[in-house]
C-alpha cells in the first residue's frame, strides 16, 4: 500500500511530486500526473477489493485519514505557488485524494465514479499541460493577457480547468459527484465528504486565478505558437470534456456490457 501510495502522490508520500513535475520536461510530468497515476488507482481497487475487501471495516478510517491529508495538503499548498506548473503539481495530488475515494467506498458508484474522474482528471490534464509546455514564462503573471494575444488557447485552458475545478456540465464535475455519491452510499463518516465539498471550493480558488490572468489582466504573449494539429487536438480535448460531462453512459456502458 505504501508503494501505491508514493506512486499516487497520496500525503505524506507526496514531497517528490512538485520537485519532479517541475523540473521534469512538461510532456513527462504530463504523463506522470496522468497515465501512471490512473493505472496506481486500478491497481489499488483490485489490490483492496479481491485481497482486502473482507476488513473494509479496519482500513476504512485510515483510508479517510489519507483522504483528509491529501485533499488538505494539496489544496491549501497549491493556493501559494507563484508557478503553474507547480500549481498543477500540488493540485494532482489534491486529486489523488479525490480519486482515494474509490477505495474508501469500494461499492458500484465508486468503480463508475473512479472511471468518470480518471477520464475527466487526464483529458484536463493533459490538456493544460499542453498548453504550459507552450508557454515561455509558467508563473501566473506569464498568463497574463492570453485571452487577448491568443483567444482558443485561452478557451480551451478554461475548459480544462473548469473541469480540473469540477463545474457543471464538465466531466470533472461528474468525477467528484460519482466519489462523493460513493462515499455517501456507504454511511459512514459523512464529515469526510463535507471536508471534501470545502476542499473542491478552495481548489476553484487556484484554478480561476489563471482564468483572471488570462481575461482580465494584461501583458506579453508568453505562448510560443501551436501547429494546426496541435490546436484541433486541443479542441477535441475540450468537446471530450464537455460531451463526457453531459452524457457519462458513453464511458460507463462498457463497465456492465
Amino acid at each position: 500500500m505504501f508503494s501505491m501510495a508514493f506512486k499516487s502522490s497520496i500525503a505524506p508520500f507526496h514531497f517528490w511530486t512538485p520537485d519532479i513535475y517541475d523540473g521534469a520536461p512538461t510532456v513527462f510530468a504530463s504523463y506522470m500526473a496522468t497515465v501512471i497515476k490512473v493505472a496506481v488507482f486500478i491497481g489499488f481497487i483490485r489490490l483492496f477489493e479481491n485481497a482486502f475487501g473482507n476488513l473494509s471495516s479496519t482500513w476504512a478510517l485510515w483510508i479517510a485519514i489519507l483522504i483528509v491529508a491529501t485533499l488538505l495538503i494539496g489544496n491549501i499548498t497549491a493556493t501559494f505557488q507563484q508557478s503553474v506548473k507547480r500549481m498543477l503539481a500540488y493540485s494532482s495530488i489534491s486529486h489523488a485524494g479525490f480519486m482515494l475515494f474509490a477505495v474508501f467506498a469500494m461499492n458500484e458508484s465508486a468503480h463508475e465514479g473512479l472511471i468518470i474522474y480518471a477520464a475527466g482528471y487526464s483529458l484536463a490534464t493533459i490538456g493544460i499541460f499542453a498548453i504550459v509546455a507552450k508557454m515561455n514564462d509558467y508563473s501566473f503573471e506569464g498568463f497574463n493577457g492570453l485571452a487577448r494575444h491568443q483567444p482558443l488557447i485561452a478557451l480551451t485552458a478554461t475548459i480544462c480547468l473548469l473541469s480540473l475545478a469540477g463545474i457543471p456540465l464538465s466531466v470533472g464535475f461528474l468525477g467528484k459527484f460519482y466519489m462523493l455519491k460513493a462515499a455517501v452510499l456507504t454511511g459512514k463518516y459523512i464529515w469526510l465528504v463535507v471536508f471534501a465539498v470545502i476542499m473542491a471550493a478552495v481548489s476553484a480558488y487556484y484554478y480561476f486565478r489563471v482564468i483572471q490572468a488570462m481575461y482580465f489582466k494584461e501583458g506579453p504573449d508568453n505562448f510560443t505558437g501551436a501547429t494546426t494539429v496541435e490546436k484541433y487536438t486541443m479542441l477535441a480535448i475540450c468537446a471530450l470534456i464537455i460531451i463526457l460531462g453531459v452524457v457519462p453512459g458513453i464511458l460507463l456502458v462498457h463497465l456492465y456490457f
